[in-house]
């Protein structure tokens, strides 16, 4: 069976179900309001498992992929949650040391697909680090629902702090250059952002559709950043114009691309709103972008 597409849906119930992933609404909302678009023998219920992610037929990269070497970490983070996991991927037979590269997940936690993509930049021969925010309460539940349910509970002061951790980790990986970058998707767009602003040595930032720092933090960043928006996502969107003024007043290298006819989260191929060529696009300006900054 073909896979749906955000054309496939009406754009009121994917910024309704875009609110639900990101809680403004809950489940239940979700359902009672998305039933006036449940026709065709099609409910409610059977719209939010065709907008919600499939793991397994978006893999790219097998977990046991005779390429790479994965495994669990165990980080010391002792200004966060004190002891965080997350996910390292790296070329099985890499010829001298990598650049690193952090990535962040969404509001979700470390689910199936932040783990795909950790494995997809180690075959661009990167060492990709990618933590679980979520391990100080009992790590990915397995469940995106639960996820999101646990999200809320953590305290962002620390969870900053733990991808902090996270970042010093990777720089001092023995098999690595030490020059390291960061990228993230949704809330780890956000967690870029803010981490372009903690880290004076990052060497490149990568905020998939993100919410900005305050505008008087924008002066701190030191990294190039490239930032990708796209079209459909006022939600993020509205934000820029204010904290495009401020890079450019502190005079940050930065580029930003929007994706013409995109939905919020279009580089995620686990759902509808995955838009093939723009995530394609915007994935190869990415790899293009670490290249350029932490091979040189």
């Amino acid at each position: 069976m073909q896979r749906k597409t955000a054309q496939d849906f009406d754009q009121e119930l994917l910024i309704l179900f875009d609110a639900y992933v990101h809680g403004t609404i809950d489940r239940r909302g979700f359902l009672d309001r998305a039933q006036k678009f449940a026709v065709g023998g099609m409910t409610a219920g059977m719209l939010l498992t065709a907008l919600s992610p499939d793991f397994a037929s978006a893999q790219q990269v097998p977990k046991d992929d005779k390429r790479l070497k994965t495994e669990t970490l165990e980080f010391a983070s002792p200004n966060g949650y004190g002891t965080m996991k997350g996910y390292l991927a790296k070329p099985a037979n890499a010829t001298g040391k990598l650049p690193g590269v952090l990535v962040v997940h969404e509001n979700r936690g470390l689910n199936p697909h932040i783990e795909d993509i950790t494995r997809r930049l180690a075959l661009d021969n990167f060492i990709a680090f990618a933590p679980d925010a979520l391990t100080p309460l009992g790590g990915y539940p397995g469940d995106e629902d639960k996820a999101r349910e646990l999200f809320p509970r953590l305290d962002q002061s620390k969870t900053i702090e733990d991808f902090v951790a996270a970042a010093n980790l990777l720089k001092s990986r023995p098999e690595g250059t030490g020059k390291y970058g960061v990228v993230g998707f949704c809330y780890g767009g956000g967690m870029s952002h803010n981490l372009s602003t903690r880290l004076s040595d990052l060497g490149a930032a990568v905020p998939f559709y993100g919410n900005h720092p305050k505008p008087e933090d924008a002066a701190k960043v030191k990294a190039p950043l490239l930032i990708h928006f796209a079209a459909v996502d006022e939600r993020i969107n509205a934000a820029w114009p204010v904290y495009e003024a401020a890079l450019k007043a502190a005079a940050v290298r930065y580029s930003a691309h929007q994706y013409p006819g995109t939905q919020h989260g279009f580089n995620n191929d686990t759902t509808p709103r995955y838009d093939a060529a723009a995530a394609k696009l915007a994935w190869d300006r990415t790899l293009a972008f670490f290249n350029q900054h932490l091979r040189a």
